[in-house]
């Protein structure tokens, strides 16, 4: 009997199956870390418990009634985890080379003037986030602010998030060594914050970096401090030589639970 099952002698595709789907699941786990959807998931697992429960002591009005809300659970399922599809997709059409153009950079001449921008608007206690492509396209995000096409220097970006200026409270979208947008508005993420200090800001430069490869830049109006959110995760207390290496190809080490970390000097 046990010579009809197939796993009782297993070859290489079973093992690379094995593999294939153990990576997927991971994968899968990492993007729902840290949102709404864990919570969500646990629920459906419950539901999916009660019916084998009410199946086995074959309560028929309670496997009717969950065979209803699975049937029609997978449309709003769809709907619900409408975010974390969008992320997943993004993150299965980034091509590998990723970043390639920042980690071969040795502090040139855009880094510097970001940084320096970022120096300046942090100790002025200006908020201030800006987006800088990497191989996903942003361009659709130019439809919520204005666009521009203009060389990257550190004046320009200090006046537009100079306080009342007509773009200070969007963000700016750098690609290459041009500012292509500024006033633009990011996507929030839906991560839960404990800190107060976090705002508007912070969830829009995580949300953005959920659904794209883009390297967001945040100095808090409230703390003065300088973030970065890369690949869905969050890096705070930044120094601005910090800041230079990371534009450098010199990544701080990312988080491995939190979508927060913290880093002090």
């Amino acid at each position: 009997m046990l010579d009809q099952f197939r796993l009782v002698d297993p070859g290489w595709k079973d093992f690379l199956e094995i593999a294939l789907v153990g990576f997927v699941l991971y994968r899968v786990l990492l993007l729902l870390q840290g949102t709404r959807a864990v919570q969500m998931l646990l629920g459906i697992v419950v539901l999916v418990f009660t019916y084998a429960v009410a199946y086995a002591l074959k309560l028929t009005m309670i496997t009717y009634l969950l065979d209803k809300v699975f049937t029609y659970g997978v449309f709003a399922l769809l709907i619900i985890f409408q975010p974390e599809l969008r992320a997943a997709l993004a993150h299965i059409g980034q091509a590998r080379g990723v970043g390639r153009f920042f980690r071969r950079m040795e502090v040139s001449e855009v880094a510097e003037e970001i940084a320096d921008a970022v120096e300046r608007l942090s100790r002025s206690g200006i908020g201030a986030i800006v987006a800088i492509e990497r191989e996903s396209n942003l361009g659709d995000y130019l439809q919520s602010g204005s666009e521009m096409q203009a060389k990257v220097s550190a004046d320009l970006l200090a006046t537009i998030f100079t306080p009342y200026s007509p773009l200070h409270d969007g963000a700016v979208i750098v690609r290459g060594d041009t500012i292509i947008g500024a006033g633009c508005i990011l996507p929030l993420s839906q991560a839960p914050f404990a800190d107060r200090s976090l705002g508007t800001r912070h969830r829009a430069a995580l949300g953005l970096s959920e659904e794209s490869d883009a390297l967001v830049i945040v100095v808090s109006e409230e703390t003065a401090t300088i973030s970065i959110a890369s690949h869905g995760r969050l890096t705070r207390n930044l120094t601005a030589q910090q800041l230079r290496d990371l534009l450098a190809g010199q990544a701080p080490p990312r988080p491995a639970e939190s979508p927060i970390l913290e880093l002090h000097g």
